[in-house]
């Protein structure tokens, strides 16, 4: 028997400490939830799950993502739908200005209206926001730069961009293009006497575009010039006077070989003492580098629109100042699109892109509907202008429908990962339970022997004292 080394109690207080780690270590896994409390409890299963909790927090943040991108696009949807009301407004407008029952007091009425309501359709695209960014003034848009041209304004030179209004569908890669364009030209008509000669010294009607007015042969140069000035207003054209040689230049407002000046002055008895028709010219495009070999290009006026297989369309309008032809450079950037986070990772993105709308982008700004053949034009613009928001909100709600199908992805794979960590990392209770009881048991065991493994060297001590 020995007292010095009392290799029991050893024994034992060794196998006490040990149940006493387990003991701790059911009480901290029963008390948290957790199988895994700490680095030590299971390594490789600490690491996976908190690689599975990132994903798990980045899902759900990114399932409010596309909340609130859903919310932004229903913000421009509500907007669209009224610039789509809007825009039917102006067109039934159109509609009854077309008609020659109605005075050219009832077209001012209208246009009256008309200029208002594009006021209103530039104020929403302007002021429509979500979370103060702007929605529908082209900031959410694919940025797109042209190459400059010189332009003379008043006495100063400044650079303005060669090509103009610039649109491009979602299937025109980021790249630069390059196109040889020459703008259109305007119809114009210059008299050839002066206004104090033949044959306006004569009474008669002058029609400018089937607009007509009366002009009296005695009148003043003045006079003369505000009957022409008005004919040509109402006929969608500009009449301006050579002070110096009292002649008459009339150039019609739009380009294009559609743009004419109808130029016809008639006497009383009907015969024509003077007349001329003139036309502009489309706008001239051939494809420099860029394009496919498949892509064809069409000219209306000064609008360039390049079209090629698999939804591609690129249009633009050549600036006026291009009258001669020039290589235009369009370089289209994949910046500028509203990029809204739908998953845990980088680049894990939807890309809104949402174009402008303007009066200007939907070539309506010119809309007139005082002119001879403006409100038929109008009714034609407007009928493009309604079909393209129309494209807009249908490519809205389709991003809508996105959004809402990622949310449904990312709210289940969310649950799913949410399960798989449960298996990783939450503790089964009832295993446990059994565990720590056990542990209890072997404890209360241990204190006991090791009370008597405690006891032994009293016995030693008994046989001293005999």
């Amino acid at each position: 028997m020995h007292i010095n080394q009392n290799l029991s109690a050893i024994i034992a207080n060794n196998h006490l400490l040990t149940t006493e780690n387990n003991l701790q270590s059911s009480i901290a896994r029963l008390s948290s939830g957790y199988r895994i409390n700490s680095a030590k409890d299971d390594p490789a299963g600490m690491a996976i799950s908190n690689r599975m909790k990132q994903q798990i927090d980045g899902l759900s943040q990114a399932s409010r993502n596309s909340q609130d991108g859903t919310s932004a696009l229903d913000t421009a949807d509500g907007a669209l739908n009224e610039i789509t009301s809007i825009l039917q407004r102006m067109r039934e407008l159109s509609v009854q200005a077309a008609s020659d029952t109605n005075t050219t007091s009832d077209k001012s009425s209208a246009q009256q209206e008309i200029a208002s309501l594009k006021k209103e359709v530039d104020r929403i695209s302007t002021d429509t926001e979500f979370n103060t960014k702007s929605l529908l003034d082209g900031s959410l848009d694919t940025r797109i730069y042209s190459s400059k041209v010189a332009v003379t304004v008043g006495a100063a030179t400044v650079n303005q961009d060669a090509a103009q209004t610039i649109s491009v569908s979602d299937y025109v890669a980021a790249g630069k293009y390059t196109v040889t364009a020459k703008s259109g030209s305007q119809a114009t008509y210059t008299t050839a006497t002066d206004l104090n000669s033949a044959p306006y010294n004569t009474d008669g009607k002058l029609t400018i575009n089937g607009y007509t007015v009366d002009i009296s042969g005695s009148a003043t140069v003045s006079d003369k010039f505000a009957k022409i000035r008005e004919a040509a207003e109402y006929g969608n054209c500009t009449a301006s006077l050579d002070t110096a040689t009292n002649k008459v230049s009339i150039t019609s407002n739009a380009y294009g070989n559609s743009a004419a000046v109808d130029f016809n002055y008639k006497n009383s008895t009907g015969t024509s003492l003077a007349s001329s028709t003139t036309y502009g010219t489309d706008a001239t495009a051939t494809l420099t580098s860029g394009f496919s070999a498949t892509a064809t290009v069409s000219t209306e006026g000064n609008k360039v629109t390049v079209t090629d297989m698999s939804g591609f369309n690129m249009s633009f309008k050549v600036n006026a100042a291009v009258t001669s032809s020039t290589p235009i450079d369009i370089d289209v950037t994949d910046m500028g699109t509203l990029n809204v986070q739908v998953g845990s990772n980088e680049n894990q993105t939807i890309n809104v892109r949402i174009p402008t709308i303007t009066t200007a982008s939907l070539d309506i700004s010119d809309a007139d509907l005082t002119t001879v053949s403006g409100a038929a034009s109008a009714i034609t613009k407007l009928d493009s202008a309604i079909e393209k928001v129309t494209a807009v909100r249908s490519k809205v709600g389709a991003y809508e429908n996105r959004m809402d199908y990622a949310k449904d992805s990312l709210d289940q794979t969310g649950e799913n990962l949410t399960s798989a960590i449960s298996r990783i990392k939450d503790v089964d209770m009832a295993t446990e339970m059994t565990n720590y009881s056990q542990a209890q048991v072997l404890q209360q065991a241990a204190t006991s022997v090791l009370t008597q493994a405690n006891n032994l060297p009293q016995q030693v001590l008994q046989l001293l004292q005999r």
